[in-house]
């Protein structure tokens, strides 16, 4: 009879090694490395059986596909591509205490309040914890079924007899244990095993499977990237715990548009629908500040308008520092760069701090010019107009390049009440004009030289 052998497999990556180290040679993680040991499976090493012919089908198909389940939160649905899809595994992802069990609990209550079967299975919390978080969030007389459960043998044979189940919760998938495989739950054998089955009985099932996932201090979610490829879509929840904004974004998904964003407000009673985050993220901005422009960006299909912080401090003594919260910090090295270069403003010897307000994370290149006004009206003193939004890609000869959906940014900044939009030439007035709304002047500007001689007069 063969014996059951030991492997060494990393937790962060899942690299397989014949021996432990303290490093992966494959994502270069530290302490990383455990031993797990492989099951033995009898008359493994005999002849296997031959396989069966498979049979193939036209593309097109003959029966109507099912239509997705909307899950009465608008937010959730966007960033889906319109809502759940029967058969279908989602992967939530996030930190700590930011709201994924919240938003999948309210979003189970939703369902069930429509005649649509809901089961919510959790590792992590008892039946009665999660009786206390639906009473605060006033979802207790919603008909959802509730369990507590880590045995993965367990939970299958009851999601084979819940024929009507619609939408199904598992919270989390490090939680999971097979009996089967000999590893501690939250391993990367266990969390892999775990997710084909729950994913092969979902398909089976069709029914809309929900799985959460927790963050690595690197942001990414633990277990083996194989996971992610195994599900449908993957979504991260974004946001700081002290802050109220939480940001939905959806990085796969395979019935939908990536890269589309939900915008939520953490409340008292759960996560709260912004409609229009435009004009929340601008709330409280005060106009009359140095440092500080309106972008006008996109996330996925959405126009997002939020405001870009910059705060200058000399610093002779020491080297510079660069602090950024919401953006790339390569990329503002980049433009720091262009501007000393190309348009002579001196900064070497001068702490810059920048900041996403509202705690969105702002990651396209069209944000260059909002971020280049901010920094030039932050080291004149003088503010930017009130009523101006900026948007443009920055090149390294100073250049301001075009970007895309320039129409649709337009209209979120008039609709919100901006005068004027500086942007791109060509877009402005070139090759491509674009039509302006109603209501809004158009300012081109072709060279980031252009843009910093606005402020030229106190800052000379």
């Amino acid at each position: 009879m063969p014996k059951p052998t030991n492997r060494f497999v990393c937790q962060a990556c899942g690299a397989v090694s014949l021996k432990w180290a303290g490093r992966c040679e494959s994502c270069g993680a530290w302490n990383t490395i455990a031993e797990e040991q492989i099951p033995a499976r009898p008359g493994a090493v005999a002849k296997a059986p031959a396989g069966s012919r498979i049979e193939f089908v036209d593309l097109a198909g003959e029966a109507e596909p099912r239509p997705r389940i909307t899950t009465g939160i608008a937010e959730l649905d966007r960033v889906l591509g319109g809502g759940l899809v029967p058969g279908s595994a989602v992967l939530v992802g996030g930190d700590p205490g930011i709201g994924k069990s919240t938003l999948l609990l309210q979003t189970a209550a939703r369902l069930a309040r429509t005649d649509r079967a809901a089961l919510y299975i959790s590792g992590e919390e008892s039946i009665e914890q999660m009786r206390l978080r639906a009473r605060r969030l006033g979802l207790a007389d919603a008909p959802v079924r509730l369990a507590a459960a880590v045995n993965l043998r367990d939970i299958a044979a009851t999601l084979d007899q819940a024929r009507d189940a619609a939408f199904v919760v598992i919270d989390s998938i490090q939680t999971m244990w097979l009996d089967a495989i000999d590893s501690a739950p939250g391993t990367v054998v266990q969390v892999r095993a775990a997710a084909f089955e729950l994913i092969r009985l979902a398909k089976s099932g069709q029914f809309a499977l929900a799985l959460v996932g927790h963050l690595t201090k690197d942001g990414a979610i633990a277990g083996p990237r194989v996971v992610e490829h195994m599900v449908d879509a993957v979504l991260y929840f974004e946001g700081e715990r002290g802050h109220q904004f939480r940001i939905l974004r959806a990085v796969k998904n395979r019935f939908g548009a990536t890269d589309e964003i939900g915008v939520f407000e953490m409340m008292e009673t759960g996560l709260m629908e912004v409609t229009n985050p435009s004009a929340l993220f601008l709330a409280e901005r005060r106009g009359n500040i140095a440092g500080s422009a309106v972008f006008a960006g996109v996330e996925g299909t959405r126009p997002v308008l939020v405001e870009i912080q910059a705060l200058l401090a000399p610093n002779p003594a020491g080297p510079a520092r660069r602090s950024v919260i919401g953006w790339d910090g390569g990329r503002l090295s980049m433009l720091l760069a262009v501007l000393e270069a190309r348009a002579g403003l001196r900064l070497a010897t001068t702490d810059v701090y920048l900041n996403v307000a509202g705690g969105l994370r702002v990651s396209e290149p069209a944000a260059d010019l909002a971020v280049a006004a901010a920094l030039a009206s932050a080291a004149s003193g003088q503010p930017t107009s009130a009523g101006t939004v900026y948007f443009g890609e920055v090149g390294l000869s100073g250049e301001v390049r075009q970007v895309t959906q320039a129409e649709a940014r337009l209209k979120e900044a008039a609709k919100l009440g901006f005068d004027t939009a500086a942007l791109p030439r060509r877009l402005a007035g070139g090759s491509r004009p674009i039509p302006a709304p109603e209501g809004l002047r158009l300012r081109d500007i072709g060279h980031i030289a252009d843009l910093v001689a606005q402020f030229t007069p106190v800052a000379a």
